[in-house]
């Protein structure tokens, strides 16, 4: 049983079967037979678990095990009170209301790597740094939440699923490393 820890880069698709346009997993990581444990949108970048073990894909990515995930998410704006609690209490989105979840307003992570592209810069606009800890994963959950409150996202960065961070697991955007289970 094999588990890897890859840090997706910013516009890969996240699948091996190719893309005609894009690049795609198999870009990246060349094993036979494993696939992700979840999925990052191709704009978004970081921590991406891949295994070749069926239940333990199962575990890492199904809602009902609740696996925590932490994005840091760089925002348009700058958050008030009222955004934050907004944003740590369950929101209504429309199609559906989030879980009660972890925010917390930080400084730009110094560890993160450069992205590339950059973000746009618009000197007249700040930008601000959130750490984000979800125990659901919704399609563009946390773009919808931010926006939501009127902090509409730039950069996305998941830094880490359940026990496995990018920050104690430094990789580069592309690159992978297996670990043992449990470490």
């Amino acid at each position: 049983m094999k588990l890897i820890l890859l840090n997706k880069p910013f516009n890969v698709m996240c699948q091996f079967s190719a893309h005609p346009t894009r690049p795609t997993l198999a870009d990246y990581v060349r094993i036979p037979h494993i696939y992700p444990a979840g999925r990052l949108d191709a704009d978004s970048e970081g921590l991406l678990l891949l295994t070749d073990d069926g239940q333990l894909q199962n575990r890492i990515s199904h809602p009902d095990h609740k696996q925590p995930k932490t994005y840091l998410v760089q925002v348009e704006g700058t958050p008030d009170k009222t955004a934050l609690e907004k944003l740590r209490q369950p929101l209504d989105l429309g199609d559906f209301v989030t879980q009660p979840c972890i925010v917390k307003h930080i400084h730009p992570p110094e560890w993160l790597w450069p992205r590339t592209p950059p973000v746009r810069d618009r000197a007249s606009i700040p930008t601000s740094w959130l750490s984000m800890t979800l125990s659901e994963g919704k399609n563009r959950q946390v773009r919808r939440m931010t926006a939501a409150v009127g902090l509409p996202t730039l950069r996305l960065v998941r830094s880490s699923i359940g026990g496995y961070s990018l920050e104690t697991h430094p990789l580069l955007p592309g690159e992978w490393q297996e670990v043992s289970l449990g470490k």
